[in-house]
């Protein structure tokens, strides 16, 4: 896929972002898992379900506030407060919008070809676990 400028995605809707960077952040999150070895789909499903869910990403979105540039924390704030969503029963407003927030990061970072930034990033969130 063709990288697209910083200023045409910052164009971009939060909810778009957020929509493309739920999928980039789930081929992180599987790649990660998956780097441990071989095991069944179900558990990697398992180990999978606890890195994604809104209540890990809205711990990502406090982790990785502090290293954020300023359009970077733009993106992040915008997608925080995106009109329209309505939280899962799994999570409460507060971590929903927050891992929205996380996901428009991550799909305006992938968009913008931003591959290192993403890696760093997501090596911070993965970090925090710990």
């Amino acid at each position: 896929m063709d990288t697209i400028s910083k200023t045409e995605a910052k164009r971009l809707s939060p909810g778009l972002l957020a929509f493309y960077g739920d999928s980039v952040y789930e081929i992180l999150v599987r790649r990660y898992v998956v780097s441990f070895g071989d095991k069944p789909s179900g558990k990697l499903h398992e180990e999978s379900i606890k890195l994604a869910r809104a209540g890990f990403q809205a711990e990502a979105y406090d982790t990785i506030l502090p290293m954020l540039d300023e359009d970077e924390a733009d993106i992040l704030r915008r997608g925080r407060n995106s009109t329209g969503l309505t939280a899962p029963k799994s999570s409460n407003q507060t971590e929903y919008h927050k891992a929205t927030a996380v996901e428009a990061l991550f799909g305006y970072l992938s968009l913008t070809g931003n591959e290192a930034r993403l890696e760093e990033l997501f090596g911070a969130v993965i970090a925090g676990k710990r």
